[in-house]
């Protein structure tokens, strides 16, 4: 998978993308171009912008170069999701494609952390679009989508793009290969990384360092201490809002996350997964855990409790 990521960014650079965005996309160039009205954008600058992040963040910074975005979360010191974010590196600034409603929180945690450190931490006014099912796009600073070669291209410009396809679009498709979206999937100071499959989605280093939250994050998978996973789900029946318990037999096993027209995220416990008879509301849901994700291993951990 790493060989294809880095085939498709390979292509992009020889288009010429370096600190200037490159123009003139066709129809004919990507399938489905979609605005994301809901991200926003911070930027990172200065001399140590890089080794600023390398601290903080799950994943490894440097790995993030024109056309290859890194996607990486920010945690608390016990090692519980705060954020989730792709890092594009642009020129002498490393931009973070995050969730609108978190972009403040963001930025302000990043600032405490700056003490001597050259950086400076700002939003800055770019829009984000996904592309996906297309070759790369030749317009915005973009990169690529590491979690999986179907997820596409991270897309950033200062003006909105040419665009064939919706938010509800790029929300159907990350669900349908059970990609999650920040706070609308996962709980701040509660999920952890592995539960949200940062591990198969390329979204957490385990040879880079120390970063804030990395003790936690390590035990959790040399110990085989999972007992959940955000699975995706089919729904038959009325779409569950979020938050509402999925029950085996009567009896609690997860609850659902987001959804939109018959698919979703549940994050159920891991004795639930294959057992069938799962109901949510008034609708019946059928995990279907997509190739990518490794649950095998994972089951030999104690699920004796939540």
């Amino acid at each position: 998978m790493r060989g294809l990521r880095d085939a498709q960014a390979g292509e992009l650079c020889k288009l010429g993308r370096l600190s200037s965005p490159p123009r003139a996309t066709t129809s004919q160039d990507m399938s489905i171009l979609a605005p994301l009205p809901d991200r926003a954008v911070i930027e990172v600058s200065g001399d140590d912008r890089v080794s600023f992040l390398q601290g903080l963040v799950s994943n490894d910074v440097t790995e993030a170069v024109p056309g290859r975005a890194v996607w990486a979360a920010l945690l608390t010191p016990q090692g519980k999701w705060l954020a989730d974010f792709f890092i594009l590196a642009d020129g002498g600034r490393m931009l973070l494609d995050c969730e609108a409603g978190q972009a403040a929180m963001l930025a302000q945690r990043l600032s405490r952390f700056r003490l001597r450190a050259k950086v400076a931490v700002q939003a800055v006014p770019l829009l984000v679009h996904a592309a996906w099912d297309g070759t790369a796009p030749s317009q915005g600073i973009m990169g690529l989508d590491p979690r999986t070669p179907e997820a596409g291209w991270r897309v950033l410009s200062d003006t909105p793009l040419p665009a064939n396809g919706t938010a509800a679009d790029w929300d159907r498709h990350r669900l349908a290969l059970g990609l999650p979206d920040g706070s609308r999937d996962m709980e701040s100071e509660k999920t952890t990384l592995l539960e949200a499959g940062f591990d198969e989605l390329h979204g957490v280093s385990w040879t880079k360092g120390c970063y804030m939250g990395q003790e936690l994050t390590a035990r959790t998978k040399y110990r085989g201490l999972l007992k959940r996973r955000l699975v995706p789900v089919r729904i038959d029946g009325p779409v569950p809002p979020a938050g509402t318990p999925v029950l085996r037999a009567g009896v609690e096993a997860g609850a659902m996350r987001s959804s939109i027209q018959g698919l979703g995220l549940a994050l159920l416990r891991l004795d639930a997964i294959d057992a069938g008879n799962l109901t949510c509301g008034e609708a019946t849901v059928h995990p279907a855990p997509p190739t990518w994700m490794t649950l095998a291993p994972i089951r030999l951990a104690d699920t004796s409790s939540a």
